[in-house]
């Protein structure tokens, strides 16, 4: 049975409570919405009109990355783009609860992703020869059910433990969105269950997945000394890719969640980084240090407009 709550909005304390503050946000925050959704469809539609790509489990991999990344931009960057406007920054209840979920649900689901590119990248390296039978279409397909599974499982647990909480007492969010410690210090009962509760299924979670990588990518790193040197060049720049996201994502992870309740002075920064700008980064990374992309890049516009190709 849920506990009664008696708060049926909260207030956001946003960014920042000065007017002409908030113009400059506004206009840079909307050019990071865009250029996100942007540089991540982009991605997406390359490497679906680039038949070599799309037959390649870690291009199959960057598409359901790239949709995430647009997913979680999209869930939290519109809602703070609007507050913009506003003196007074509210949210219901309903759609606190609903922010909570998928923000959590896409993370979830990006974490599987994450590690379904680094075992990519490790069978890629080690086992060569038997890469196309144990990377299939189904082994792929079975990692991205799994994925979105993880997130919708990582997700409503969340969402029934933050539900079981009362809220009656301030419903002011030093916050830009609505999140788990910020709604644990206005819950009106004690909260360390649920501290341990949060850290169980979002902290430990974010640290063991990012050991396991790191070690991963360590040992795929240890492996190249036997490759050629051109070998080495390619799974180096692709790994470095890897690697780049991995930090991205799992550094702030960590920062925010397997920690205590108490106040974390830069965590709206943290969050800023993580769920704005690093699905804007990611596109970038992958684009920029990737000649394959760079060229299927290339042909598709080339396509489209027109343009005549290189002889």
């Amino acid at each position: 049975m849920l506990n009664q709550s008696f708060v049926t909005e909260f207030i956001l304390l946003g960014l920042s409570q000065n007017p002409k503050v908030e113009k400059i946000l506004f206009v840079f925050f909307l050019l990071v919405y865009l250029f996100t959704l942007g540089g991540n469809m982009m991605i997406v539609v390359t490497i679906i009109y680039s038949p070599a790509l799309l037959g390649s489990p870690m291009y199959f991999f960057l598409i359901f990355l790239s949709l995430l990344d647009t997913c979680t931009s999209s869930t939290v960057t519109p809602k703070m783009i609007v507050d913009f406007f506003y003196e007074r920054k509210s949210i219901s209840f309903e759609c606190c609860m609903t922010q909570l979920f998928t923000v959590h649900f896409f993370a979830g689901a990006e974490v599987i992703i994450l590690s379904a590119m680094a075992y990519d990248r490790y069978v890629a390296i080690y086992k060569p020869l038997h890469y196309s039978s144990i990377m299939n279409r189904r082994v792929c397909g079975i990692l991205v059910a799994v994925a979105w599974a993880g997130g919708f499982l990582h997700s409503i647990i969340q969402i029934i433990f933050t539900l079981q909480l009362p809220f009656c007492g301030p419903n002011f969010i030093d916050h830009f969105i609505c999140d788990l410690f910020p709604l644990l210090k206005l819950a009106c009962t004690k909260t360390h269950i649920f501290v341990i509760l949060v850290f169980a299924n979002s902290g430990s979670i974010c640290i063991i997945i990012f050991s396991l990588l790191v070690v991963s990518y360590g040992v795929i790193l240890f492996s190249l000394r036997s490759h050629s040197s051109e070998g080495r060049r390619k799974a180096l720049s692709t790994c470095g890719s890897h690697i780049t996201v991995v930090l991205l994502f799992f550094v702030p992870c960590i920062l925010i969640y397997a920690r205590n309740t108490s106040a974390l002075s830069f965590e709206k920064n943290v969050f800023i980084f993580s769920d704005v700008l690093t699905p804007l980064v990611n596109p970038i990374v992958y684009t920029f240090r990737n000649k394959e992309m760079k060229n299927a890049i290339g042909k598709m516009w080339r396509r489209l407009f027109n343009f005549p190709g290189k002889h």
